[in-house]
């Protein structure tokens, strides 16, 4: 018999010890910090080294789910499974349906338990997304159904859906999956400081994208992203400065002249011609092309 209560109880203590640790929702952790967590006064890691599902040896149902890390330029495979209805798949272990690890996602399926999700953010690093729900199985193509939101919990999985919705449920796992995982890479490829101004307090960076969310190209990859601090992520995103191709900053005229306190002067005005801080991996700088679209737009509008 399944002690519902102890599992939820275990799991909520679990997702506000990873809260603890980081507010921000988007950092990245390591196996040796996520075997730390411990419950009623033992150690129970909250992911497995080796396996994707982890079921710790006190629970009847799955704990958390692992993706693996995907280098900068290839397609994550969340992205590659994503259903009719707009939401994530997540592989059986094996092709088994009846495997001990597809059993305990199973449970936590039938009595509606949230899971957290580990998506890898670089090799051996991995940003917790939570709580997370199985809200579905489908045997044949060996997967279960992902909610990443408590939102689409109401979803019927395998059911077609009109665009809006489909953009709906598509918008919440954003929000929820990609948006956590983009900073968390962007901040680790740009060695965790202000590509313009080299500040490196964690609190005040930002993933900025170059190409927004709405834009066709504007997806949440390294090579769309520059990490920013955040008056430099703002002053971007309003065509407060832009930066060349070719990784120059440049200030909106009007901005150069005004006249204004210090910050005025030193955080923005002094930036001009500026060159930006970039990714030492070349696969993880940013886009050309993406850049120049970016920057004709702040040309336009100085």
């Amino acid at each position: 018999m399944v002690d519902v209560q102890y599992e939820q109880r275990v799991r909520e203590v679990a997702m506000d010890w990873l809260l603890s640790r980081d507010p921000s929702r988007s950092r990245a952790f390591g196996f040796d910090e996520l075997r730390t967590f411990v419950y009623d006064g033992v150690a129970l890691a909250l992911m497995d080294r080796q396996r994707g599902i982890r079921k710790p040896a006190q629970l009847s149902a799955a704990l958390s789910i692992r993706t693996t890390y995907t280098p900068p330029g290839e397609r994550p495979p969340y992205d590659d499974s994503v259903g009719v209805d707009g939401l994530p798949r997540y592989k059986y272990r094996g092709t088994d349906p009846d495997h001990p690890e597809n059993v305990a996602l199973r449970r936590a399926f039938e009595y509606k338990l949230p899971l957290i999700w580990f998506i890898g953010a670089a090799p051996g690093q991995y940003v917790p997304v939570y709580p997370v729900w199985i809200v579905g199985e489908d045997p044949r193509a060996l997967e279960f159904v992902i909610a990443p939101d408590r939102a689409q919990t109401l979803a019927v999985p395998g059911a077609a859906v009109d665009l809006d919705q489909r953009a709906y449920v598509e918008r919440l796992t954003r929000q929820r999956v990609h948006q956590p995982l983009f900073r968390a890479k962007v901040l680790q490829a740009y060695e965790h400081q202000c590509a313009i101004c080299r500040l490196k307090r964690d609190a005040l960076l930002d993933a900025a994208h170059i190409l927004p969310d709405s834009h066709p190209r504007g997806v949440p990859e390294v090579i769309n992203g520059l990490c920013l601090c955040k008056i430099h992520h703002a002053a971007y995103d309003q065509n407060l400065l832009g930066v060349s191709p070719e990784l120059v900053v440049a200030v909106r005229p009007d901005v150069q002249i005004e006249t204004d306190g210090p910050m005025l002067l030193h955080g923005l005005q002094e930036m001009n011609g500026v060159r930006l801080v970039v990714p030492t991996a070349r696969s993880a700088r940013p886009d050309r092309d993406r850049l120049a679209e970016r920057y004709a737009e702040f040309l336009h509008v100085s």
